[in-house]
């Protein structure tokens, strides 16, 4: 797959579904079994007959077992309404009410029926060759002037970061799709603050009791496994560069610096790591400015090609007064400045104009520059916590060295203070960096790359159910 299409969301097309009128059950639930293809629907359409059965069986409070829970079903040939509800089968009611839904979204002119809906281009001809030994036919249609197609983040080996963005929320559908450097970030942020070898092996192993699927209650979180995986050899490689296991414990040598010892280090490498990722966040926010608005818009934008330009001038400009060098420094000053005046130049535009423009325009011009610098700072926080975290560690690894040496009662002692002050300190610094690192990722890195926020794909899906009984058209079920 081409890098361009791995930091893009999949790509949508917009589809017509044209089929006989007396094929169209059939077609619809051949849409259903393919879980793939969104299907606009009819706004305020009146409940179905399958709906109005299932309301009144559900209103009656009779359904009972599994079969009041099951999630929906459709059969492959029509059944009778009546004696499903009579048998209280709420599953194949809840599919044929959702069945009824989309096919009164259809078109019909004579004997053909027409549905609209979306679907992930790649799937086209999967879809069409299924439909087709129904009789009817899956045809490419031209996106709608001003209407954007849902977003699909996509599925795969990255699909374990999703979460991150979807939880900030949904990308539009001409935005990057930034999962798998956002949870490379993340980890890189959670290491930082959870640098140790043997609390990040004991991450590996939550990875690896997930994979196989213990504790079966979790099991709904196996698909976060290489997530967990991840921070684990990211905290593991920051313990391996701060000499510390279960704490700074002596047991590895220091091959970068140990945070108790060398603070400033820390939290100056912590800053630069952040104005690395910032700028990172601003190239793609100027992507997605052009993507999404054309350049007329991107070029302006503070979280597009201006507000990039402005941070790059300022890293520059600070990078050649921390190392005395002149030319850089005047050089980030200048591209600063001009990107400043961007900025500003695109707020006045967004404005009324006049005073009242002026005036608003060097309040947000403030908020921009006091935000850049706040923002870059804040990241100070990943030193602070990794400085905490082996604080807190090597508290009880002291306690438990001073206990070891008093005799028996002490090595029992001592064990005891080790096991539950690992435990505590490992749960809290966990929560800890695990957040921190979430608020770094949203407040300061997704807000410049989004500002519009675009629709999930929602495709159809109902399951198959089991052959029909030829004598009722109707699936046997338990009676509720």
């Amino acid at each position: 797959m081409p890098w361009s299409e791995a930091v893009t969301p999949v790509r949508m097309r917009r589809v017509a579904v044209v089929v006989p009128q007396v094929a169209l059950r059939d077609t619809l639930v051949r849409i259903a079994e393919a879980g793939c293809v969104e299907l606009d629907r009819a706004e305020e359409a009146a409940p179905g007959a399958a709906a109005v059965r299932l309301q009144r069986l559900r209103g009656r409070g009779t359904t009972a077992g599994p079969e009041s829970t099951a999630p929906a079903v459709l059969a492959a040939a029509a059944p009778d309404l009546d004696l499903l509800e009579q048998r209280g089968c709420v599953a194949l009611l809840a599919g044929e009410a959702q069945l009824e839904e989309r096919a009164e979204g259809a078109v019909r002119r004579g004997e053909v029926a027409a549905l609209a809906g979306w679907c992930p281009a790649a799937e086209v001809p999967r879809v069409a060759g299924r439909l087709a030994a129904a009789g009817g036919a899956l045809l490419p249609l031209p996106s709608p002037y001003g209407a954007d197609p849902p977003t699909l983040l996509r599925p795969g080996r990255t699909a374990s970061f999703t979460p991150l963005v979807t939880t900030y929320g949904t990308p539009a559908y001409a935005d990057l799709d930034p999962s798998w450097p956002a949870g490379l970030a993340y980890v890189a942020m959670f290491g930082i603050m959870f640098g140790d070898v043997g609390h990040g092996a004991l991450l590996l192993l939550g990875a690896l009791a997930l994979r196989l699927g213990w504790p079966r209650r979790w099991a709904r979180l196996r698909r976060l496994w290489p997530f967990l995986a991840g921070a684990g050899i990211a905290s593991m490689l920051a313990g391996v560069a701060y000499g510390e296991f279960f704490g700074p414990t002596g047991l590895l040598p220091v091959l970068w610096l140990s945070p108790l010892e060398d603070p400033t280090r820390l939290l100056a490498a912590a800053v630069a790591l952040g104005a690395g990722l910032l700028a990172l966040a601003h190239a793609a926010g100027a992507v997605n400015r052009v993507r999404e608005s054309g350049w007329g818009t991107g070029l302006y934008a503070a979280s597009g090609c201006a507000g990039l330009l402005f941070y790059l001038g300022l890293a520059l400009a600070a990078a050649g007064l921390l190392l005395h060098l002149r030319a850089p420094a005047v050089a980030g000053g200048a591209l600063a400045v001009a990107g400043l005046a961007l900025v500003a130049s695109g707020l006045f535009r967004a404005t009324a104009g006049g005073g009242a423009g002026l005036a608003e325009t060097v309040v947000r011009l403030f908020d921009v520059v006091v935000r850049t610098g706040t923002n870059t700072l804040s990241f100070a926080r990943l030193a602070a916590f990794g400085l905490t975290h082996a604080a807190l560690a090597g508290l009880v690894w002291r306690g438990t060295t001073a206990l070891a040496g008093r005799g028996a009662a002490g090595v029992a002692g001592a064990a005891l203070l080790f096991v539950v002050g690992t435990a505590v300190s490992f749960g809290l610094e966990a929560l800890v960096a695990g957040v921190q690192a979430l608020r770094l990722e949203f407040y300061e890195l997704f807000s410049r790359l989004f500002e519009t926020e675009g629709r999930p794909f929602r495709p159809w899906h109902v399951s198959p159910a089991e052959p029909a009984d030829p004598a009722t058209k109707v699936i046997p079920c338990s009676p509720g």
